[in-house]
């Protein structure tokens, strides 16, 4: 938000620099993110506090003054030139050659009385500019033009770096300084840029803005007259209102103003609205955003007459109500805007005026015709107005301060204000209609506040006297009255941020901090008791899982949770039934992106996406993610959970070493099925988890034949392999890709809590190799496990290490070999000993897979 000092002092007196308020106010919360200067020079910034400089225009005193044109007359030698005679203070009169078009109209007609008064630039000024593009500077110089000297120039907005208006010079009717006034007293000025946070709401305004200067620096708040001049008759009898969901408008006031011309608004009030970044429109609808950005209580102007017409005449009734589904309703940008059942309107009874709280409709809008204006301000729940928003994909200035929220006593402050403002610049013959419609079906509490001043110094860490507690929060308008070391506060309307009971003692234990300032709280150490500690056991096993995977070189990725079911569906092959779990799609009513509709079923899609966009740079890629996926179950509102563990692999498989040279580096094996397999063993021994297994498969994405589920103790908890040809054309990667996506918790169940540690041997273990020769279909997983079973408690470690087909093993088998260690732990195995184990693994192999030692 934009708040200009001039506009600010309004409301309080500033007696320190414009870079000291900016500091004090950001060390209060409200973050001064840029201090832009107009034609005054930048301060200097007290000790401990640090100002970028500024390059902005400085309007030098004694060169940029207030001019009043008393004549202007025709050049000798030029049609589009004129002559201004300026008088530039002290009686001095200066002929000023200008080409400025709004000059024209008073060619030749004689002195003008009054005069025009119009900043001048006089020699040696440095001014913009104001043909050139951008900001260029240039020092005024005499020189003639078409034959007139000319060494001075009256000047456009541009030229003093106030706004990029060219095609004119400033021409400030409101201006009653007198002639070599210097302009940096009448126009200067300071802009903060000040970046708001959702809670301040009470700062949308310049006056809480104003409310935060005065309590930081110790001044009286003055607040603006809210005052009306009224006649008869009452506003009663012009217009009814009916509220039909209090929740959603808890209050709606009106006043009328009657016989109100449509002219722009005074000079003044343009110049502020400008300063904030506003457009000026007409007197009328610039006095409902200035009332918005001083009082900080959005207003809305109904053409009166538009309500009577549509009411053939008849009173009109103010209803505010949900919408209906298929209504439509065209707002004042031009836009046709399709409303949910959750939309609050305002109406009447023959259909929809404006969206309540957001815009206001075209139909009903101010025109130059208008002469009777209804003028409305209200109250409305932000959480819905903030969701109309979003779901629209509308913004507005009304639309941002409602959706912080605004309190309903803001209402009455800002219909008063602007009605009072509209009577003084809507015309001669504007009047206000007496008293103030104000329907109130749901008035706000007093929030009330107990403070024991012991709280300030348990959780601040200051100690401060009750009085002096007292009157930082009094100064910020909160009432308090003082009991021994207790505080009884009410909180002030404008402060919908405060709760009652423990958390509101802890909010105004935040106003004192914040306003004592956070600079001199010192440092202490906690005197409270920390609470007891414990193990978030998922999260320890997610974060065992993610350093055993990045030791073994992959590198996590984190995607978001959001995708479409179109291109999740990328990963089944064409033609063949999905293998994903989930039915159906959580999706998102407001999406915020297309590509980001729905929750997802499956990480492995993001992590694909990944690999394509880094393939750009990169051949060689090992990567993995842990997160949530979103099931939907039927009967149940919520969707399952469950986490998942994706991990893929593509590329070489060795990383690109100087010896190879470019011409080996071109055949380095890709990574495989065995690698990602690998790379899963090693995580279930790092998990200390036994040892996981395998089983073939199909699988709509993997490649037949290169696909196994995963499963632990007899359990499937994922699948591996090789991705589909037609998936990976899908994706548009151009080499295989080996993945696997693993549920999670099933996975990592049985990690062991406390690690069983074994003593370093002592004895010499055995060492010896078998090789058997099984059927084909047998596997080594199988084998292996019935060599394990069959070697009892003297076999410590089996390893294949060979297979083999071909002569002389018969057709349809093959020869599986395996390095075997035998331990005891007390003595030194006999060869007798190994011999027997030996000969009972062999026979178990030949009578459970039909298996024959190799001759």
């Amino acid at each position: 938000m934009r708040v200009p000092l001039s506009w600010l002092k309004d409301f309080v007196d500033i007696t320190i620099g414009a870079e000291e308020l900016a500091e004090r106010l950001t060390l209060a919360g409200l973050e001064v993110k840029a201090v832009e200067y107009i034609g005054v020079p930048q301060g200097v910034a007290p000790e401990g506090i640090t100002v970028p400089p500024s390059d902005h225009l400085v309007w030098a005193r004694d060169k940029i003054v207030i001019g009043a044109i008393q004549e202007v007359k025709p050049h000798p030698n030029a049609d589009r030139l004129i002559l201004a005679m300026v008088d530039i203070g002290g009686g001095k009169i200066e002929q000023i050659v200008t080409g400025a078009p709004n000059l024209y109209p008073y060619k030749g007609i004689g002195p003008l009385n009054p005069p025009l008064i119009s900043p001048v630039a006089l020699e040696g000024a440095e001014v913009y500019d104001g043909h050139a593009e951008g900001r260029q500077r240039m020092v005024l110089k005499e020189k003639p033009l078409r034959g007139i000297p000319n060494k001075h120039m009256v000047c456009s907005a541009k030229e003093l770096g106030i706004a990029e208006d060219h095609d004119g010079i400033m021409l400030l009717e409101d201006i009653s300084a007198p002639p070599g006034t210097p302009l940096v007293d009448v126009l200067g000025d300071v802009i903060f840029e000040i970046d708001l946070t959702p809670n301040l709401a009470r700062a949308y305004g310049i006056i809480g803005v104003a409310r935060e200067a005065a309590a930081l620096t110790g001044q009286t708040l003055k607040e603006p007259s809210y005052e009306v001049e009224q006649t008869d008759p009452a506003i009663e009898t012009v217009i009814n209102v009916e509220i039909r969901n209090a929740d959603l408008n808890p209050r709606f006031t009106a006043m009328m103003i009657k016989d109100v011309e449509i002219k722009p608004s005074p000079q003044w009030m343009q110049r502020r609205l400008l300063a904030v970044g506003e457009r000026p429109i007409s007197n009328i609808v610039d006095v409902t955003n200035y009332v918005m950005f001083e009082v900080g209580q959005p207003l809305h102007a109904f053409d009166y007459d538009v309500l009577l017409k549509r009411n053939n005449g008849q009173k009109p009734t103010i209803i505010t109500r949900t919408a209906t589904a298929g209504e439509t309703l065209t707002t004042l940008d031009g836009e046709e805007r399709k409303l949910d059942e959750q939309s609050v309107l305002v109406c009447d009874t023959q259909g929809i005026l404006s969206l309540g709280g957001i815009m206001g409709g075209d139909e009903s809008k101010v025109l130059d015709t208008t002469t009777n204006i209804l003028l409305e301000a209200a109250a409305w729940n932000f959480i819905n107005i903030r969701r109309t928003m979003s779901t629209l994909k509308m913004s507005s200035e009304a639309g941002v301060r409602f959706s912080r929220g605004v309190h309903p006593e803001q209402a009455v402050r800002g219909v008063r204000r602007a009605a009072e403002l509209m009577r003084q610049i809507g015309g001669a013959k504007a009047v206000v209609l007496r008293g103030v419609l104000d329907v109130y079906p749901k008035p706000a509490p007093t929030v009330h506040v107990d403070l024991p001043i012991k709280e300030i110094d348990r959780l601040v860490g200051i100690q401060i006297d009750a009085e002096t507690a007292a009157g930082i929060l009094r100064r910020l308008q909160f009432k308090v009255e003082v009991d021994g070391e207790v505080l009884h506060v009410d909180v002030p309307d404008h402060r919908i941020d405060i709760s009652g009971g423990v958390i509101g003692i802890a909010d105004l234990c935040e106003e004192v901090a914040r306003i004592y300032g956070y600079d001199r709280v010192p440092n202490t150490m906690i005197d409270d008791m920390l609470p007891s500690q414990a193990n978030n056991e998922e999260l320890s096993r997610e974060e065992e899982v993610r350093d055993l995977l990045t030791q073994a070189g992959l590198r996590e990725v984190v995607n978001y949770r959001l995708t479409t079911p179109e291109a999740e569906a990328r990963l089944n092959a064409p033609g063949l039934p999905s293998s994903w779990a989930g039915d159906g799609y959580v999706t998102l009513a407001n999406p915020i992106a297309a590509d980001k509709s729905s929750m997802r079923h499956t990480l492995l899609n993001g992590v694909l996406e990944n690999i394509v966009s880094n393939s750009r740079h990169h051949t060689r890629q090992l990567l993995f993610e842990v997160g949530s996926v979103y099931l939907p179950v039927k009967g149940q509102l919520l969707p399952d959970e469950p986490r998942r563990l994706a991990i893929a692999l593509t590329g070489p498989r060795a990383v690109y070493d100087w010896q190879d040279g470019p011409q080996n580096t071109a055949k380095q094996p890709l990574m495989d099925f065995f690698d990602l397999k690998g790379i899963l063993n090693s995580l279930a021994h790092g998990l200390r988890l036994e040892q996981v297994e395998y089983k073939a498969e199909e699988h709509s994405s993997f490649h037949p034949g290169r696909c196994a589920g995963v499963y632990h103790k007899g359990k499937r908890v994922g699948v591996i392999g090789e991705l589909h040809p037609l998936v990976r054309e899908a994706y548009d990667i151009t080499q295989p890709v080996v993945a696997a996506e693993i549920d999670f918790d099933p996975f990592v169940s049985d990690i062991p809590l406390v690690d069983t540690l074994e003593p370093i041997p002592t004895q010499p273990a055995v060492y010896q190799d078998i090789a058997l020769v099984v059927p084909d279909k047998v596997t080594a997983a199988e084998l292996e496990q019935v060599i394990i079973r069959a070697g009892g408690t003297l076999l410590n470690a089996v390893r294949l290490f060979d297979v083999y087909r071909g002569d002389p093993i018969p057709a349809g088998k093959k020869s599986l070999a395996y390095a075997l260690t035998y331990l005891a732990p007390d003595r030194t195995l006999t060869d007798s000993e190994v011999a027997k184990v030996q000969q009972n693994i062999v026979k178990a192999a030949e009578r459970q897979l039909g298996a024959t030692l190799r001759a």
